[in-house]
């Protein structure tokens, strides 16, 4: 007899081969696979726990600084270039902003150092709202509101004080300062008066009788002569002129109120000749006080402020406020020589940190 094996089925070949082996493999997958899932349940369990146990106070300090943070950053990213520069980029963007004979002309017909028009108040509001957008309204208080009533103020004020372009209200009002309110520049400057003295010598020994050295401007007066040899004229540095007085120009930027980002800070060398009156006007601004130091101080000669007359001295700074009406003259002898001071303005000592930033946006140079 013959067998003859039997060849399987359809239902045989359907069923599913299993062996030993493979049944132990998947039953690990499962258990490694549910443990995995506690493990999971476990950590976010153990994340929400946490969060509830913290503090909600440092919960909410902890965003805050994150707030903070992000809008650092969207502002920095914003933020323009900064209105301090190098030296030779000072003097770059002089010579190509039309610097002659060594001081700055005025190129722009809406100049608001030099415009009395309309126009004037609503141009200086949409300055302060660009700043605004840009940085912040806090601390703006005070401009805002000598933006809106200007015409009231300068118009109403006393005619011992009355600046002809821009009135910050509620500043305190004196035509003289003490060298107390800007001590540290004032001494800077008294420490470097041999400096500046011996530059502005070496200036001198270029005059004649029949004509004006390069660099120097001659002012009106109703007799005798004012020099003026400017480093800084309405904001804009005068590149010749720095480089013919390069130690009196980096002292400037030694100086911590010194205005120079904007068309109210001016830094010169002033010279009066024997017999000069300058004719009584008043500064622009009260936002800034101006600083004389005494270079050359010859016998009768004085500063008046406000109808308070005061005299110079070799080495020594005068502050005064120039929005008031003041004149200066020089009645002594031809053979004394003249009158010379170095001339820079400072910021006004109650016009806080936030609102410089702002006014040097607002008045900018060419703005």
């Amino acid at each position: 007899m013959v067998w003859v094996p039997l060849s399987p089925t359809s239902s045989d070949r359907r069923a599913p081969l299993c062996t030993p082996s493979t049944t132990t493999m998947s039953l690990e997958w499962l258990m490694d696979w549910s443990w995995s899932l506690d493990g999971l349940r476990d950590f976010i369990a153990t994340g929400i726990q946490s969060f509830r146990d913290c503090d909600a106070t440092a919960l909410v300090a902890v965003a805050c600084l994150l707030v903070l943070f992000l809008w650092y950053c969207y502002h920095v990213g914003r933020e323009q270039p900064r209105a301090y520069a190098t030296v030779n980029a000072l003097m770059q963007s002089a010579e190509a902003n039309g610097v002659q004979n060594g001081f700055v002309y005025c190129q722009s017909p809406e100049c608001v150092r030099c415009s009395h028009h309309d126009g004037l108040n609503q141009k200086l509001y949409h300055n302060l709202q660009e700043y605004a957008k840009r940085y912040s309204w806090s601390g703006m208080g005070r401009i805002h509101k000598g933006i809106r009533e200007q015409g009231r103020y300068l118009n109403s004020r006393p005619s011992i004080q009355k600046p002809e372009v821009f009135f910050l209200p509620d500043l305190p009002t004196t035509p003289y300062f003490s060298r107390d309110a800007q001590k540290h520049d004032v001494e800077l400057l008294e420490r470097n008066f041999q400096t500046i003295l011996c530059e502005f010598e070496t200036l001198y020994k270029a005059f004649s009788n029949c004509s004006l050295p390069q660099g120097w401007k001659m002012n009106s007066t109703p007799s005798g002569e004012w020099f003026t040899f400017y480093l800084v004229n309405q904001g804009m540095c005068v590149p010749r002129n720095c480089r013919r007085c390069p130690r009196t120009y980096r002292l400037l930027g030694s100086l911590r109120t010194c205005i120079g980002n904007n068309v109210f800070g001016n830094a010169c060398i002033s010279v009066l000749s024997p017999g000069t009156v300058i004719a009584e006007h008043y500064g622009p601004t009260n936002i800034r006080i101006r600083c004389h130091l005494g270079l050359k101080t010859p016998s009768n000669c004085e500063l008046v402020v406000g109808g308070e007359p005061q005299c110079w001295a070799e080495g020594r700074c005068l502050l005064f406020d120039d929005s008031f009406l003041h004149t200066a003259f020089h009645e002594g002898a031809p053979e004394e020589g003249p009158r010379v001071v170095f001339m820079v303005d400072l910021w006004h000592p109650n016009v806080a940190a936030a609102e410089r930033q702002a006014l040097d946006f607002i008045f900018a140079p060419g703005r």
